[in-house]
């Protein structure tokens, strides 16, 4: 068993929460295993993947909304700061919530790689492993760098991370366990990389 040293963050959350609230609309700050993360403003690729899910889960589960832009606090994960691409709960689950909303209830966390040189970071490590700390059912990585999908499910609360991982290639059916339950196509995915 390995032993990792705690690193120091490198601010408290209310400090990043402060800065997040005045960033400009250009970017999207995340604060994940102590550290500031910033995402790229999506492409219209990006934003097509996110969309065609919305409609395959809502033809499939009518009872769940897709939210887009919801920042969760993953507090378990070194009290982190998260703004997945997507995150399915049942209808009207955040209404009500700030920007940073509690992940209980979140049925599954969706991240669409983008191309910047911290993706491998924070889309393939930290943030499985903070969503499944937090207890998040599902995590679903859509990885237009290896052209793969990934299934995390059965999360570890108390190491973080999945104990189930599947991947597949763009074009094969993936299934997406309970609490989805629901397989997607992803021979359209092939469409939408570089």
């Amino acid at each position: 068993m390995t032993v990792m040293a705690e690193r120091m963050s490198q601010m408290s959350v209310v400090e990043f929460e402060a800065i997040a609230a005045a960033a400009p609309e250009t970017v999207t700050l995340e604060f994940i295993d102590g550290r500031i993360g910033v995402k790229k403003v999506t492409d219209g690729d990006h934003s097509t993947i996110v969309s065609w899910l919305a409609r395959r889960c809502m033809q499939m589960r009518p009872d769940l909304d897709l939210y887009q832009g919801q920042g969760l606090r993953v507090d378990a994960y070194r009290e982190g700061r998260a703004k997945p691409d997507a995150v399915l709960a049942p209808e009207a689950h955040f209404a009500g919530h700030g920007e940073w909303a509690d992940p209980d209830g979140a049925l599954v966390v969706v991240e669409v790689t983008s191309y910047d040189s911290d993706t491998d970071r924070r889309g393939r490590h930290e943030k499985p492993t903070a969503y499944g700390q937090c207890g998040i059912p599902v995590y679903l990585l859509i990885d237009r760098d290896s052209c793969t999908v990934t299934v995390h499910s059965g999360p570890d609360r108390r190491i973080g991370g999945y104990r189930t991982i599947q991947t597949a290639k763009f074009g094969e059916k993936v299934l997406l366990p309970e609490p989805m339950g629901i397989e997607l196509d992803t021979e359209i995915l092939k469409n939408y990389v570089r």
